[in-house]
């Protein structure tokens, strides 16, 4: 009957096997590319400000009970959702990726409509791209670290006119963000295909490796 020590070795052997094998096992591409960390995305943190932004001023602004103000905080919760859940999409389907990007910008260009109506419809002047105002708004928005909080005072003290205008500047830069965005996502779809054609080409590099 074996002793203690010579069942320790045993085990021992053959956990070592084991490590061994599994080292030594072949890996094979996937077909999954990484995808998530919308967080990160430029154009997403743009839009979490404008919806935070759009919540304050149609609080402030338009009557709560009024069609407006529920369509501009969904046009507003519309664009930053879709850019998350496009993120989240992109591992499996570039088509669904380049669809909710797409359905952001859709939202946002809504939103943008929106605001412009309410200066238009009231006599409030809209800036000038070039404007100090806008100059100022354009420089804040290159932070790398922006949040709300760097427009919060601004959004929650200003006049209707300033804050409307704040929340135009703001679009227009994640609008211009969302472009490149759908532009590169083109680009990538053009070059590398979706998710079956990432699944062909890693099942031929598997049989190319078992032949």
């Amino acid at each position: 009957m074996p002793d203690n020590r010579t069942k320790q070795t045993h085990l021992t052997e053959k956990a070592s096997a084991s490590h061994s094998s599994s080292r030594s096992s072949p890996s094979y591409p996937g077909f999954i590319p990484p995808h998530g960390g919308y967080e990160k995305l430029l154009a997403y943190r743009k839009s979490e400000i404008i919806y935070d932004a759009t919540v304050r001023f149609c609080d402030r602004f338009i009557d709560r009970k009024s069609r407006t103000h529920d369509q501009m905080v969904q046009a507003a919760r519309s664009g930053n959702k879709n850019i998350a859940e496009g993120s989240q999409v992109s591992g499996t389907s570039k088509e669904g990726e380049l669809k909710l990007t797409g359905v952001a910008r859709g939202s946002l260009e809504e939103l943008l409509g929106d605001y412009r109506d309410f200066l238009r419809q009231r006599g409030l002047p809209k800036w000038d791209k070039n404007s100090r105002e806008a100059l100022f708004v354009r420089k804040l928005g290159a932070r790398n670290d922006e949040s709300y909080s760097d427009y919060q005072s601004y959004i929650e003290t200003r006049s209707a006119e300033t804050v409307a205008n704040i929340l135009i500047c703001l679009i227009h830069q994640a609008n211009y963000l969302l472009d490149q965005q759908l532009k590169e996502l083109e680009q990538a779809f053009l070059t590398e295909g979706g998710l079956r054609e990432r699944m062909t080409r890693a099942r031929l590099a598997v049989r190319s490796r078992q032949s």
